[in-house]
């Protein structure tokens, strides 16, 4: 178990991230490692939940995170960002701002922090 993070149950949006300590801007969160899916693999996942936990990885593949980074929720003011390290096969977030201990950590699934494009559910 990580001595900065632990999954909660959300009773709006499922189960979520949040900080067990203090965490500073800029810190490392999380590297979760990757599988990474081929297109030709791909098409036989998308119409399962497994979809839903997709990652864009390259310019053909995708990807499903190990660890907790499947399980951060969404919002389009996140208080995290995700970068990919695609030589490692993993991904990595970091605190955009200051997280205090008991707040839910979100990103944007659009990958940028500022992109406020459609996702493929509802957002309130």
């Amino acid at each position: 178990m990580s001595n900065i993070i632990e999954v909660f149950e959300d009773h709006d949006r499922g189960r979520g991230v949040r900080a067990i300590r203090n965490i500073q801007s800029g810190e490392l969160i999380e590297r979760s490692h990757v599988i990474v899916v081929p297109p030709e693999q791909w098409s036989k996942i998308e119409t399962t939940i497994l979809a839903d936990y997709r990652f864009l990885w390259d310019d053909e593949d995708s990807a499903i995170a190990l660890g907790f980074a499947s399980l951060f929720n969404h919002s389009f003011e996140p208080n995290a960002r995700y970068y990919r390290v695609v030589a490692m096969r993993e991904i990595h977030f970091f605190a955009l701002r200051d997280i205090a201990a008991g707040e839910p950590i979100t990103v944007n699934y659009n990958g940028d922090p500022d992109d406020v494009s459609p996702v493929w559910f509802a957002t309130t």
